[in-house]
């Protein structure tokens, strides 16, 4: 990795490996141009894309013409590709947004006719007895609902790992904690960016940083107005033995509330809920909340009325980059008042499931600017998932602790995880340099112990792997130093 800081020049500088910044990657890869990510985090996905929902949206709730409903829409569907190319977990659930008494029913026909303009496919409203058919648990109070097909759930932190993986096993260098500081402009032309770990030089900087992006604008000189406040969003994960569901459930959605607090199944079988809504400005601030986690539960209920607080088994919240254009839509463009700049600004929900449109937009643009693309006759779109040991047969978990003992030893007990899966993440094109990049790889210590039993092995093998001493590993970088001496020595005060 740190090899990459001997090459100063590039085609294209990325900066941000969120699930946007990766899929532009991604499809840069596919040409012949020298890419370079950076990401300020020792990992990536570490913002936005790692704390949401994880739903591939099919397009029916953003405001028809926008930007948001067209890359939505064309975002779900390119997915269907991508999971199989890149061999990440998603599970095709469909979605319903539930009506409870006669109001509600007569707002998810107007959401079917926004979804018909929107061209989402296959959609169609169910009655009550067909609804209970499907998700008998449901509030035996709903009036109808909205079924939507094309809906599906993804893991986020593999999704946005495995993109990255494709885009650097087809060339594209990555940089972690490695912060942007300033652009280097000449002639009204960005040439490069200052950060913490030197200059780097490029014909062009796609300004993918999520909840920065404004900031990044405004190092640049333009844009003064633009500001995005963070939206922060809480969720809790049920235990998998506990609470079921076979599909997302939406609320009615409304301007206060947005998409409203969802339940939804994941790619690994618990149940999460979440959001709620909540501007702030600190944004570093992801703590989650007395209040809002009581919020979520009270409007689950709503809908699920078994969902019970006890079963729950974490909790998380995630900062959404909500502008202030007036329209409320995502900012994507090249700037006119500086050349060499790409501008991602405000991609919220359903920022996710779009990125792989927002990331073939990129493209159109910069062909509209005067660039060259010519492509690779060797780019490969498959990433190769790596052994996941809970979800192998008997006789295929023999046959890869025959080629590696390592297999053989389970580390993560309630997810069974094993030695070798901690350290071919380690070893991985995106290297897993901490506790929790391992965790987001493997799903290690997300079960009902959250970790109790994994920490100490895993520190050790990480120390062994990254040739560091045990006191320097870390949870999540920076000061999440796990142990800070032995047991025995004590400093004494005088």
């Amino acid at each position: 990795m740190n090899s990459v800081k001997d090459n100063k020049y590039f085609d294209i500088i990325i900066i941000g490996a969120g699930i946007v910044g990766a899929m532009i990657a991604r499809i840069l890869s596919k040409y012949k141009l020298n890419i370079l990510i950076i990401e300020k985090e020792v990992d990536i996905c570490m913002g936005a894309s790692a704390a949401n929902s994880a739903i591939l949206h099919s397009g029916c709730d953003p405001k028809p013409g926008s930007l948001k409903a067209e890359l939505n829409v064309k975002g779900n569907k390119y997915w269907k590709n991508i999971v199989n190319e890149l061999q990440i977990p998603c599970k095709e659930t469909g979605s319903f947004v539930i009506a409870i008494g006669e109001e509600e029913l007569e707002t998810i026909w107007h959401l079917y006719k926004r979804s018909i303009y929107n061209k989402v496919p296959k959609i169609k409203i169910l009655r009550k007895d067909e609804i209970l058919y499907k998700e008998p648990k449901l509030n035996p109070e709903v009036t109808g609902a909205l079924w939507t097909p094309t809906t599906a759930v993804v893991d986020p932190f593999e999704a946005t790992i495995a993109a990255c993986e494709n885009a650097i096993n087809n060339g594209s260098k990555l940089l972690l904690s490695t912060q942007f500081k300033e652009f280097i402009i000449e002639k009204n032309k960005i040439v490069g960016i200052k950060t913490n770990n030197g200059d780097f030089y490029s014909r062009w900087v796609i300004n993918s940083s999520g909840i920065y992006a404004d900031e990044v604008m405004h190092k640049a000189g333009i844009r003064s107005d633009y500001k995005i406040t963070p939206r922060r969003g809480e969720y809790l994960v049920f235990d998998e033995s506990k609470v079921k569901l076979n599909t997302v459930l939406y609320p009615v959605p409304n301007k206060e509330i947005g998409k409203g607090t969802l339940i939804s199944t994941t790619t690994h079988g618990n149940v999460m809920i979440g959001p709620n809504a909540e501007f702030i400005e600190d944004k570093a601030s992801t703590e989650t909340t007395k209040s809002g986690i009581s919020e979520i539960l009270k409007n689950a209920k709503r809908l699920l009325p078994s969902l019970n607080e006890k079963d729950v088994i974490a909790q998380y919240a995630g900062l959404r980059a909500t502008s202030n254009l007036e329209n409320g839509d995502f900012l994507i463009e090249i700037s006119e008042d500086v050349q060499g700049l790409v501008n991602i600004g405000g991609i919220e929900s359903p920022g996710f499931v779009s990125a792989p449109a927002i990331a073939e937009m990129i493209i159109e643009l910069l062909k509209q600017a005067g660039e060259k693309f010519e492509e690779k006759e060797n780019w490969n779109p498959v990433r190769k998932a790596r052994p996941c040991f809970r979800k192998l047969s008997h006789l295929e978990r023999a046959e890869l602790i025959k080629k590696n003992p390592a297999y053989g030893r389970i580390v993560c007990r309630c997810e069974e995880v094993t030695e070798g899966e901690i350290v071919d993440a380690i070893h991985s094109p995106v290297p897993a340099l901490t506790y929790d990049a391992v965790k987001r790889r493997t799903w290690l210590g997300t079960g009902r112990c959250q970790g109790c039993f994994d920490y100490p092995r895993v520190i050790e093998i990480l120390a062994r792997e990254l040739n560091i001493a045990v006191r320097d590993v870390t949870k999540c970088g920076n000061n999440s130093n796990f142990i800070f001496r032995r047991t025995k020595d004590v400093e004494i005060i005088k």
